[in-house]
């Protein structure tokens, strides 16, 4: 399970350190991709790239098709260096709106990469659904 938030930053060849904690758990190789109606990048093992691509090839085909388009066709089998870093290809950097501040912040099942600035504003705009959400919690 991913937990946790760090910041780092993309060099010019594109590449992150990802944290060695997480590392271990996403294993030798593993997914980059899009995010889910964020403009994150999310990184998984194998293991949970295989079981969301078998839940969205159970969805209708028009479904089906369109997060094949923003989730399957985007996302890259990578494996980190030496170093620990990870190349993300331009289109996702570019999808992702990171240009060198990056968050890694770990989601349960998954890692996300934001740049910095629009997780920020992304925080910003969810101050009422946290308030209601910690209410429905009774926190």
């Amino acid at each position: 399970m991913f937990s946790g938030m760090s910041n780092h930053s993309i060099d010019a060849k594109g590449r992150i350190v990802l944290p060695a904690k997480f590392r271990e758990e996403l294993g030798e190789t593993f997914y980059i991709a899009r995010g889910f109606g964020n403009r994150c990048i999310q990184v998984m093992s194998i293991n949970e790239f295989n079981s969301i691509s078998a839940k969205i090839q159970e969805l209708p085909a028009d479904k089906a098709m369109a997060l094949q388009y923003t989730f399957t066709a985007t996302a890259v089998e990578v494996s980190p260096n030496a170093q620990g870093r990870v190349i993300i290809p331009q289109t996702l950097r570019e999808f992702a709106e990171i240009e060198s501040d990056a968050l890694v912040i770990g989601m349960n099942k998954r890692v996300e990469i934001w740049s910095k600035a629009k997780f920020d504003e992304y925080l910003a705009a969810q101050q009422d659904t946290v308030a209601e959400a910690l209410t429905m919690l009774k926190l």
